[in-house]
This record gives structure tokens, C-alpha cells and sequence, in this order.
């Protein structure tokens, strides 16, 4: 028992894209400790390098990929099939923040585009192209990566949190669609998670260092923290969890923080 939950997904191919920073980074890590063959999608070149350099590099690919096009994210998964034969996950990650600004005045309609291009777009493609090689083999395990604002509004601009409740609601209906060919789609939904682009954000928000508001007192969400999650949905112990959104976030989104009688 020790032994297999030690390499929970011993022979297993995996894409994950942003993977060279961030919770992309830490899944790769995961992933490849837990004995997958990890195919490292990014656009950050020399860092994505770095990760595939330091792991082990028999079984780590690097290819660049911009996930708005199509065309990059059809040769991640065509890399991964040539070199190892298959793809049993596809961790569509990649995602920016964008401009920070509340007041949708503020707003220009070429940041919401950007954003809802590589958030929600770039989800769409990652899911649509794993899909193509995973039908025919009729088994697979597709992850996106959400937030909490797939589910709730008020925490980050109107752009983020148009992308990642559509993020959301695509991982819905590619759960009915692809459940038919024995395909699992889930989505893993962090908090503030403890990255430098987190950090950067809160820094353009105007709040200086680590101060979340957490319901669970102690509690720091880390990259490796939403990379275990991910290792459970990407494992054959998830193989009856599809259509569900892992929302990792120490109870943040089940309070009115505004009104509560712990306080």
C-alpha cells in the first residue's frame, strides 16, 4: 500500500500546461515524483528548461506553447503521444490575472480579452485537443485549473472572474460530453495561492505582504497544496470524481465575513 500511493501515477503521461512557475511548476514536480511522464507546456522558455533539467529528464519534455493558439497546444499533445505513446492526463493550468482595476470603467476591452483569451479560451483549446487522442482510447483525466472566482464575485477584476466562471461552466459541459468515452473533467478551484504572481497582484491591489483573510487560522495555501489535489483527480483513486469543482480555500467562500457571529 505504501508503495503505490508513493507513485500513484506509475505510468501515466501527462501535459500541463503553465507548468514552468507557480502551481504548474509544483504539479509538474508532483506529478513526476508520482511517476508520470510530464510534458512541460509554457512560454517561459528558460525556466520551463530549468524544471525539465532539474527532474528527471528521461520522462520530462519541454515544448513551447502559447495556449491561445491552437496549433501549439495540438503539438504539446502530439509531443507527448510520439515520445510516450499516450496522454492519460491534460492539467490545462495556464493563466494570468490581468490588470487590476474594480471599477469596470476602468476597464479596457482589449485586458478582458487578453484575459478571457488565455484563461478560458486556452482552457477550451487544452480540453479540446486532449480530447482528440483520449476519445479514441475511450479513458483519460482532464483538469482545469479555476479559483474561487468561479464561484463567487468581489475578490478580483471583472475579466478574472468572468474567465474563471466560465472556466467553470466548461469543465461542466465537457463532463457531459466526454463522460460518454470514459473521460473525467474536473476543476480545481485555490484561494490565494502563495506564488509571486499572487503576490504581484495584491501588491497592484493595494495590500503589502500575505495578508488573506482565511476562515481557517494557520492554514497557507501553497503551489504544492492545489498540485495534491490535482495528483488525486489526474490518480485512479478519483476514477468515479468528474464534473466536481475542488475548491481549495481554508472556508474563505462559505462565510459572510460582513456578517458573522464568530467574529
Amino acid at each position: 500500500m505504501a508503495a503505490h500511493l508513493a507513485r500513484r501515477l506509475e505510468g501515466k503521461v501527462a501535459v500541463i500546461t503553465g507548468a514552468a512557475s507557480g502551481i504548474g511548476e509544483a504539479a509538474a514536480r508532483l506529478f513526476s515524483r508520482h511517476g508520470a511522464k510530464v510534458v512541460i507546456a509554457d512560454i517561459q522558455d528558460d525556466l520551463a528548461q530549468k524544471v525539465c533539467k532539474e527532474l528527471d529528464t528521461s520522462s520530462t519534455t519541454f515544448v513551447h506553447c502559447n495556449v491561445t493558439k491552437e496549433e501549439d497546444l495540438e503539438n504539446a499533445v502530439n509531443i507527448a503521444v510520439s515520445k510516450y505513446g499516450k496522454l492519460d492526463i491534460m492539467y490545462n493550468n495556464a493563466g494570468i490575472m490581468g490588470a487590476i482595476k474594480s471599477n469596470i470603467l476602468d476597464n479596457e476591452k482589449s485586458e478582458f480579452e487578453k484575459v478571457i483569451s488565455v484563461n478560458l479560451v486556452g482552457t477550451f483549446l487544452g480540453i479540446k485537443q486532449a480530447a482528440r487522442v483520449m476519445i479514441p482510447r475511450r479513458q483519460g483525466s482532464i483538469i482545469v485549473t479555476g479559483s474561487v472566482c468561479s464561484s463567487i464575485g468581489g475578490v478580483c477584476s471583472h475579466a478574472y472572474t468572468s474567465s474563471k466562471h466560465g472556466v467553470l461552466g466548461l469543465a461542466r459541459n465537457a463532463t457531459v460530453d466526454l463522460g460518454r468515452y470514459g473521460i473525467r473533467v474536473n476543476c480545481v478551484s485555490p484561494y490565494a495561492v502563495l506564488t509571486q504572481m499572487a503576490f504581484d497582484s495584491l501588491k497592484k491591489m493595494g495590500k503589502e505582504g500575505w495578508d488573506v483573510y482565511s476562515t481557517l487560522n494557520g492554514a497557507t495555501l501553497t503551489p504544492k497544496d492545489v498540485a495534491e489535489t490535482a495528483v488525486f483527480l489526474a490518480s485512479d483513486e478519483s476514477k468515479c470524481f468528474s464534473g466536481q469543482d475542488f475548491i481549495i480555500d481554508g472556508g474563505f467562500t462559505i462565510e459572510n465575513s460582513g456578517f458573522s457571529l464568530f467574529k
